[in-house]
């Protein structure tokens, strides 16, 4: 028995409301932040939305928030696996570069099927994270996710270890290979320059460390740790990583 997959629309609305809160629990989820996130207006998210609610996919309130609810989260699940799957194939194994995926997998999540998407798993040897550090779903809906913090929050003196870049801006991606910023990076702020709107940091340590300037909007987007992520261990639906914060979803 097969069960008919949300639209194009619906997809893409879920997956949003998803990314939300995904990195950033305390986050509230508000009509404003899925337009800013899906470039449309704030009623067309208000109508949107109503039918969501109609349909058992999401709970809101009148000028409240936006939750997804057990089904929404299953389904938005579905799509975040299909996506971040298909960047990493088109990295791996198609050459592509971590800047070009993003739009690409947006038209082919909703096109690929379940069949291709396992597949493409297999190949891959079951990557635990896309090219950009977000934690790919298992088949059962489970994800992976280090504890980790923008690096626009680290006081100087602190370090952490590059987990994950915001894949929103292709420029931003461009940017930081030109500057040979990588996942796992080791960075260690040196000093917060506050009336330039830069920071100073230090990637790498020692004699090969080397020193960054980067914006203020630029270390908004670079999420790190305070360890070096490292692949999740799994038995069964458990996660005994130790950084992580383990969200067993029924994907269905």
């Amino acid at each position: 028995m097969t069960t008919e997959r949300p639209g194009t629309a619906t997809e893409d609305y879920l997956k949003t409301i998803f990314a939300v809160t995904e990195w950033d629990p305390e986050a509230t989820v508000t009509t404003a932040a899925v337009a800013s996130g899906l470039e449309v207006s704030a009623s067309s998210v208000s109508a949107m939305v109503r039918k969501l609610a109609a349909a058992g996919l999401v709970d809101h309130r009148r000028y409240g928030s936006i939750a997804l609810t057990e089904l929404g989260r299953a389904e938005a699940v579905k799509v975040v696996r299909r996506h971040r799957l298909i960047e990493t194939y088109l990295v791996e194994a198609l050459g592509y570069t971590w800047d070009e995926v993003h739009d690409e997998a947006e038209v082919l999540e909703h096109a690929v099927s379940p069949t291709l998407v396992d597949r493409m798993d297999v190949a891959l040897g079951h990557p635990w994270r896309d090219p950009h550090g977000d934690p790919i779903p298992t088949p059962d809906g489970t994800l992976h996710q280090p504890v980790a913090r923008r690096l626009s929050d680290l006081e100087a003196g602190e370090r952490g270890f590059v987990a994950r870049i915001n894949d929103d801006d292709p420029e931003l991606l461009r940017h930081l290979s030109g500057e040979a910023l990588h996942l796992d990076d080791q960075v260690t702020v040196l000093e917060r320059q506050r009336f330039r709107g830069s920071v100073t940091v230090e990637v790498g340590a020692g004699v090969a460390g080397r020193q960054l300037a980067l914006a203020d909007d630029v270390l908004a987007d670079v999420w790190v740790t305070d360890a070096l992520p490292t692949r999740p261990r799994t038995e069964a639906r458990g996660c005994t990583y130790p950084d992580c914060r383990h969200l067993a979803l029924a994907a269905g």
